[in-house]
């Protein structure tokens, strides 16, 4: 059984928005429906887990059943950190998960579903243990000092950004955010951070689309401006298809 943990519990501070981001409505439709919609309709996902803001999670269940997101397995509050947040998702998950299905954490920040990358880490999961989409850099890759100032020019072809999803399977990560420490969770943000550092190895599936995060209000506007000619332009499901004469 595959399931995605859609993560979506913070309060978007950075953003400057009187509503935490991904609740803001483009075209009439909150951002996190599009994700929501786009893993309800991929054959590969079987149960969909939302890690929700306390405020918002009838909010959210509601527009879950207006968009008939019928994978929808629950909606759960988010804790007080990153880690608590993806510690309660796991939770909910282990009501019904068995110790090699796949979970993938996707955040909800970066608006898009990447079909053709989902199918290829669910693989990587089944081989290596753990998985993560990543946009990789084809430009020149320097490092800087605090002054902005160049310092070295880096490997870019050993070098990727982080995207969603982070996948794993579902023993594995349980068992880290239940059992470790959490001033240790805590210093990590990121899953596949936690994952790294007690021994999951992670293979690199490439993005198929734009690795867009949500963080400032360019964000926001680049992502109107392509949510439904570029990310959501047809139903995922098509673009699995392959054409027919």
């Amino acid at each position: 059984m595959n399931t995605a943990l859609l993560m979506m519990g913070g309060s978007g501070t950075r953003f400057g928005a009187d509503i935490p981001k991904q609740y803001i409505k483009i075209n009439n439709k909150p951002i996190f429906s599009y994700i929501l919609e786009g893993y309800n309709a991929l054959k590969n996902i079987d149960k969909i887990i939302i890690v929700s803001h306390k405020d918002w999670i009838e909010y959210v269940e509601n527009v879950a059943k207006e968009i008939g997101a019928d994978k929808l397995y629950k909606v759960v509050e988010g804790g007080a950190t990153r880690s608590e947040s993806v510690k309660n998702g796991l939770l909910c998950a282990k009501e019904y998960s068995n110790d090699n299905d796949v979970i993938l954490i996707h955040d909800a920040t970066h608006p898009y579903v990447d079909a053709q990358g989902i199918s290829e880490i669910i693989n990587a999961v089944k081989e290596y243990g753990g998985a993560t989409l990543a946009q990789f850099n084809y430009d020149t890759v320097y490092k800087m000092d605090d002054d902005h100032i160049l310092t070295n020019i880096e490997p870019r072809f050993n070098i990727v950004a982080g995207a969603s999803p982070e996948a794993f399977t579902f023993k594995r990560i349980f068992d880290i955010y239940t059992n470790s420490p959490q001033e240790e969770l805590e210093k990590m943000t990121s899953a596949g951070a936690i994952a790294l550092h007690h021994g999951i190895k992670m293979k690199v599936i490439r993005a198929n689309v734009l690795n867009l995060k949500i963080t400032y209000a360019d964000d926001m506007n680049l992502f109107k401006k392509l949510v439904n000619n570029y990310f959501f332009e047809k139903n995922i499901d098509e673009k699995e298809k392959p054409n027919e004469k």
